[in-house]
């Protein structure tokens, strides 16, 4: 019987190894195969640095997002044009991608490497703009601040959390991959630490179109249907030259930031009827109540009772398309965010809801004060961001981030 069980056993032992050799290779080869289809080229999309405007406002939504605020903690005037002037070369070179510098082997290394020896471009945008509490005394800008630049107020319904709010400036970091936006915002820390102090900070993420059109939002809904266009941009989006604005904030914009946090375990026990009928839109589709199709414009004035779109429903509030309100309608460009677990034991998630508008006022806030108290603000809880000018644009290679403003 002993050698009976040796002979099996050795026999099992053979074919183990000759299991685990044949696994082994299998997976060798399955690792390799996985290897070869995440490699990307080290030279992805390039999306223009200079220009007029800045990119990462009409650009189209790249799939990642970085929101990050900061205290400006520089010494003087000089100290914070040196940090706009390194914003502006470390931004200039991460958007083209390229060979980060070789600083010796006794030297800690340039470059992080999480994006490989080689700095791809992967879409990155960087996107800068300052707080109203840059214009204070500190810096002697006080009497160049944009006409309407303000800090952030509370709104009805909001439940803002101090230290999520506001700072001396915003930088907007998009890329078609997450950790593209963490690349930078790594590096652009690293090179400006000594005039930068972390404020608040939230990456987000665009869904994929499912199944074609606007990406959805985290309650299911398709989000920013009906922005305006490039064709709309010097009316509606930047700041135009001549008062009452600075002749430096021309080509700019202003940026409202929103942390918006979902009830979305309140939301997922909403009947699909009640939920569309809050949107105006169909949650399959993204279609208005009254139409069939995803671009289909409402035709509001044909019902002026509401008895199809609800006249508190979200889309007839936040644009009633006519005429009186056409100025006021504003260029949205959100991200959902997923921020883990609350200490309550529900969901961290809901929107990043980032837009740009000509005029903060005009736009913004008239959009909000017809939003106040619409059926869904019993599902969602705005608790941060704030309001930020978006500079212009850096024209060429000898110029950089807010060169007017410190002009």
């Amino acid at each position: 019987m002993m050698s009976v069980s040796r002979r099996r056993f050795l026999q099992g032992a053979g074919a183990g190894v000759a299991g685990t050799a044949l696994t082994g290779g299998l997976l060798a080869a399955g690792a390799q195969a996985d290897a070869q289809a995440a490699t990307v080229p080290t030279v992805g999309e390039v999306v223009p640095f200079h220009g007029p405007h800045q990119a990462g406002v009409f650009t189209p939504h790249q799939r990642s997002a970085g929101f990050a605020a900061f205290d400006v903690t520089a010494p003087n005037r000089a100290a914070v044009v040196d940090l706009f002037r390194t914003l502006t070369e470390r931004a200039r070179f991460l958007t083209v991608g390229g060979t980060p510098a070789d600083l010796g082997i006794g030297s800690p290394p340039s470059d992080s490497a999480i994006l490989g020896p080689q700095v791809p471009a992967d879409g990155l945008t960087v996107t800068v703009s300052v707080g109203a509490s840059l214009f204070d005394s500190r810096f002697g800008l006080t009497a160049r601040k944009p006409a309407k630049l303000v800090p952030m107020p509370a709104f009805p319904n909001d439940a803002l959390d101090p230290a999520w709010c506001h700072g001396d400036l915003m930088l907007q970091i998009c890329g078609n991959g997450p950790d593209t936006v963490h690349h930078a915002l790594r590096d652009l820390m690293k090179h400006t630490r000594g005039g930068l102090q972390p404020r608040y900070r939230m990456d987000g993420f665009a869904s994929v179109p499912r199944p074609a059109g606007t990406p959805r939002n985290l309650m299911g809904f398709k989000d920013g249907i009906s922005n305006p266009t490039v064709t709309d941009a010097d009316r509606l989006v930047w700041v135009p030259p001549g008062n009452p604005e600075p002749a430096w904030a021309a080509g700019g914009s202003y940026q409202v930031v929103r942390f918006i946090r979902m009830l979305v375990e309140f939301w997922d026990r909403v009947s699909i009827n009640e939920q569309e009928l809050m949107f105006g839109r169909r949650r399959d589709t993204g279609a208005p109540l009254d139409g069939s199709a995803e671009f289909d414009q409402p035709r509001f004035s044909a019902d002026p009772h509401g008895k199809v779109i609800p006249l508190d429903a979200h889309i007839r509030l936040a644009n009633p398309r006519t005429a009186a309100t056409d100025t006021t309608r504003i260029l949205r460009r959100p991200y959902n965010y997923d921020a883990g677990v609350l200490a309550n034991g529900n969901l961290d998630a809901g929107l990043i809801f980032c837009c740009y508008q000509q005029d903060v006022r005009r736009q913004f806030e008239t959009v909000q004060s017809r939003l106040k108290d619409e059926p869904l603000v019993d599902y969602i809880l705005p608790y941060g961001g704030g309001y930020f000018f978006t500079l212009p644009g850096v024209k060429d290679s000898s110029d950089w981030f807010a060169s007017g403003l410190f002009g």
